[in-house]
């Protein structure tokens, strides 16, 4: 139902909104401040209110996020950690078989050594890598590997016999790393 309005009524209910707007429009027409009735806010108050209620659940999302980079760099710092020990026990294993092939051939050239002539030993040792060369003169009976020693050349039965004296050393760490 449409109620019949004078314009004497029309003027006086747009009145008030019409002044408060063109009040509004003026820069400066209510720039002191004015107390607040009680159960208002102003914006400043209301700003601060905002983010007392919003700190909370944004901290909390924060330290989800930074929860879930935590996890995702655990999981890749654990498949890492993986991938190094499968590696590290086929080395292991690796190193297991050259060392057990090395024990054989050294007890095997052990052997062949006994039965030479120093002159001969010392000639071929010479030209062996200077570990193996070692290896295989500590191995043999003291008055043998003397007699190969005497053969050589000194400056390599010299570094033959640091490399035995340093075998036997009780300050060589075990460890080889």
């Amino acid at each position: 139902m449409i109620e019949k309005l004078t314009v004497s009524d029309l003027v006086r209910r747009l009145a008030l909104p019409a002044i408060a707007v063109v009040a509004l429009s003026i820069p400066g027409a209510f720039a002191q401040e004015q107390p607040t009735l009680k159960g208002e806010m102003t914006s400043q108050e209301e700003i601060k209110q905002f983010c007392t209620n919003i700190a909370d659940p944004a901290r909390d999302q924060r330290y989800l996020l930074q929860r879930q980079e935590l996890e995702k760099l655990r999981a890749d710092v654990d498949s890492r950690i993986a991938e190094m020990n499968k590696r590290k026990e086929e080395y292991q294993d690796w190193l297991k078989r050259r060392d057990d092939f090395l024990k054989q051939a050294e007890a095997g050239l052990t052997d062949i050594y006994k039965k030479m002539k120093p002159d001969a030993a010392a000639s071929q040792l010479e030209q062996m890598r200077i570990e193996v060369a070692a290896a295989v003169i500590m191995r043999l009976n003291p008055s043998q590997s003397s007699l190969i020693l005497n053969e050589m050349d000194p400056k390599k039965a010299g570094n033959i016999a640091s490399i035995i004296a340093s075998a036997s050393d009780p300050n060589t760490s075990k460890d080889p790393s």
